[in-house]
Order: structure tokens, then C-alpha cells, then sequence
């Protein structure tokens, strides 16, 4: 695949994410993919399993993609996902075999406030 076409994958992903279409969502796994979340140390095998464990969340979820950058087979991609309103600062990154993910891991950050002792040489962002 190109990396036009992962690209376009990777959109109807997020946005299938987005819209809880847990079907579309889970096209772009391998039958064997592994999902790590390091923070919790929870490793997960399989596309069923994958889509399982996220069906079963109980929370209301958005997806906001910021940005997507990779080529070939290594693709990162930065969001907003909100559990019920509440924004957790995302990285996933996704190893593709043969034009599908073979593996992703997702780490998680908690928005903060920021430090007063730099005030004078950033940029707000957000």
C-alpha cells in the first residue's frame, strides 16, 4: 500500500472511531493484531478481542484527530479522545504487515496546567 492509501485507512478509521461504527472501526486490523497500552500494561491479541474491549467501554467517546504522520508500514497518529467530556491527550502508533495493522500501541496524557515559570517564552496553544 501507499501511503496515500494508509493515509485514506487511517481517516475512515478515526472517523469510524469517532461515530462508535465498531465494524469499520476494526477493518483496518489484522486477525492477529496485538494492541499494548503500556500505561496500564494490558496487552491485547486479536481483531475480535481489540474490538471487544472497546465495544464493552461503557463511556461516551470522541475522537479528534491533530495530526498523522508516518510512512510505509510506521504511522503515528495524535488525538483528543474524550471519555464523557473529559479530553485525554493521545498517541497511537501503528505497525502495518501486508496493508493492515499488525500492531498499536496507545500511550495516554492528562491535560495539566501550565507552568508559571516559563509563561514569558510560550505560546498557548490551547
Amino acid at each position: 500500500m501507499d501511503d496515500r492509501t494508509v493515509r485514506a485507512a487511517l481517516e475512515r478509521h478515526w472517523e469510524a472511531s469517532d461515530a462508535s461504527d465498531f465494524e469499520a472501526e476494526h477493518e483496518i486490523y489484522r486477525e492477529d493484531a496485538v494492541l499494548d497500552y503500556p500505561q496500564s500494561g494490558e496487552r491485547i491479541r486479536g481483531r475480535h478481542n481489540i474490538q471487544e474491549s472497546r465495544r464493552a467501554q461503557p463511556n461516551t467517546k470522541r475522537f479528534t484527530v491533530r495530526r498523522m504522520i508516518g510512512s510505509g508500514d510506521l504511522w503515528v497518529t495524535e488525538f483528543v479522545l474524550s471519555y464523557d467530556g473529559v479530553p485525554s491527550y493521545t498517541v497511537s502508533i501503528m505497525e502495518f504487515r501486508d496493508g493492515l495493522v499488525a500492531h498499536e500501541t496507545q500511550y495516554f496524557a492528562d491535560r495539566f496546567d501550565p507552568s508559571a515559570s516559563r509563561a514569558h517564552i510560550v505560546e498557548r496553544t490551547g
